[in-house]
């Protein structure tokens, strides 16, 4: 039996259980359903040409771990332009001391938008 919502699938690019590559569906449903806050760490340029609704823009250049949301009963999703500078900055806010799961959206903005994902202009 198909899934309609995939869970989270542990890091492929090694480091720790705690940090998750999550589908762009999941992180969809978890955005309209209110049960998300979402990262984006690009590039004052690349958020402005499109977001995702809410987001909250912390450029993986001049990353601020403090700008980060401490909402435990949501799920912390980060995103770039295409999934690989949200895994630099996940591992970041660990430093930093955050002990949460952090869900990196696969495929980043790219992988929602094509998936029917809400963007702001």
């Amino acid at each position: 039996m198909r899934r309609l919502f995939p869970t989270a699938q542990p890091n492929k690019q090694g480091g720790t259980d705690r940090i998750l590559q999550v589908d762009p569906q999941t992180a969809i449903h978890w955005q309209a359903k209110g049960e998300a806050v979402i990262v984006d760490v690009r590039e004052p340029h690349e958020h402005a040409a499109g977001h995702i609704p809410g987001a909250i823009l912390n450029p993986l250049s001049r990353f601020d771990p403090s700008r980060v949301p401490a909402e435990p009963e949501k799920h912390l999703v980060f995103h770039c332009q295409g999934g690989m500078r949200c895994g630099p900055a996940a591992e970041r806010l660990m430093a930093a001391g955050h002990t949460g799961t952090i869900n990196r959206l696969g495929g980043g903005f790219s992988a929602w938008a094509k998936a029917g994902g809400p963007v702001e202009r």
